[in-house]
């Protein structure tokens, strides 16, 4: 029961007093908790810490030394060795500026054009003609020259020449020690009389008899003068003959003419001819000559024409001529079929191409013969076949 005057503050303060005692107790509390915690947190931390301390010992015990610091030398800072030394040439003239020599180098477009002209220099080298095996030196009759491009579709001649020897003027070809070559001599009646006997027992083997020629002017057909009686003495003689033909033909129809001329003329000795019957067509020194105005394939057709008459006549087909000729003004590739017999007057001939027989010299000396004499070396026993 309430007394009078009691108003109720007595209870209200003891109620404040012990909440007040609650909170402080709770704050006591959770300051307990967290400062447990962070205890554990730092204990935690402290063997964590231990632990890394303790692996990175380990590690550094195992780790090889350190090598000692090099000191840097006087030496060490010399390094214009790196550089290679300049010749005289290579260094323009310096100039002086405020007591300071000024270095002159090479500016970026100089190296350049040495580059380029170095370049074309190498270029010009491997470009030569003369040292690239694939050209031949062709001089011409009016003194000029011509590297002259070889065919690679042409047969090449394979002959070692530094087997050739040479005995009296006269020369002779072997192979593996054999004897393969045999000597002949040319004859028109330039020669005058000729001793076919004496010829034979200097050691020549066959005789090529002009058998006629047409007039590089005239135009007209005439048989040489000396033909009968060098072929009725060089039958005697018992020598191998073959016979040739100046040819001054422009047309189909005078090639033609040409042949029937040598066939009919042959007829009579057909039995002695064993070597070739010879096409020669040339230009004439010093003067002007019917064939002068044709074409290279003209001259080619022409010879074509007459070869392949001879070569159905039963006789062997031959094209003459010197290197000029046979390089320029004929059509080899055309000419393949038949032999070639080659002028070339020299020590080593550098025809590139096969040929069946040589004439190296016209002014050569022969017993039997009066004056020079134009001898024959034959890489082809036509005799035998």
């Amino acid at each position: 029961m309430r007394l009078p005057g009691d108003d109720g503050r007595s209870g209200s303060g003891r109620s404040t007093i012990y909440m007040m005692i609650g909170v402080s107790a709770f704050i006591l509390i959770l300051l307990l908790a967290v400062t447990r915690n962070n205890s554990d947190k730092k204990e935690k931390n402290s063997d964590y810490v231990k632990e890394a301390m303790q692996q990175q010992q380990e590690e550094d015990a195992v780790e090889p030394e350190a090598e000692p610091e090099q000191k840097l030398r006087a030496e060490d800072l010399s390094f214009w060795d790196m550089y290679p030394a300049e010749s005289p040439e290579d260094v323009s003239e310096s100039r002086l500026e405020g007591g300071q020599e000024e270095e002159n180098y090479p500016e970026p477009e100089d190296e350049e054009k040495q580059s380029k002209d170095t370049s074309n220099k190498q270029e010009v080298v491997q470009e030569d003609p003369s040292l690239d095996g694939k050209h031949t030196l062709v001089k011409s009759s009016d003194g000029t020259e011509e590297w002259v491009l070889i065919s690679p579709y042409l047969d090449k001649n394979t002959y070692d020449f530094s087997n050739l020897s040479e005995s009296a003027n006269l020369r002779k070809y072997t192979e593996n020690g054999k004897k393969i070559s045999r000597i002949g001599v040319d004859i028109s009646k330039h020669n005058g009389s000729v001793n076919f006997r004496s010829i034979k027992a200097a050691g020549v083997d066959y005789v090529m008899l002009r058998l006629g020629a047409r007039g590089y002017s005239t135009a007209q057909i005439t048989l040489d003068d000396n033909f009968v009686e060098n072929m009725e003495a060089a039958i005697e003689a018992e020598l191998d003959i073959g016979v040739y033909f100046y040819s001054q033909a422009v047309t189909q129809d005078e090639v033609i003419q040409e042949l029937a001329f040598v066939l009919q003329n042959l007829e009579p000795y057909r039995a002695h001819i064993t070597y070739p019957v010879a096409f020669d067509m040339e230009n004439v020194a010093n003067d002007k000559a019917r064939i002068d105005g044709l074409s290279r394939d003209d001259k080619t057709a022409l010879a074509v024409s007459f070869l392949s008459g001879v070569e159905s006549a039963g006789y062997i087909p031959m094209v003459y001529g010197n290197k000029e000729w046979l390089i320029k003004n004929v059509d080899l590739a055309r000419l393949q079929d038949f032999d070639v017999w080659l002028s070339q007057e020299q020590d080593v001939p550098d025809f590139p191409y096969q040929f069946a027989m040589w004439q190296y010299t016209t002014t050569g000396v022969l017993n039997g013969v009066t004056g020079d004499a134009s001898l024959n070396l034959c890489f082809v026993s036509y005799s035998d076949r």
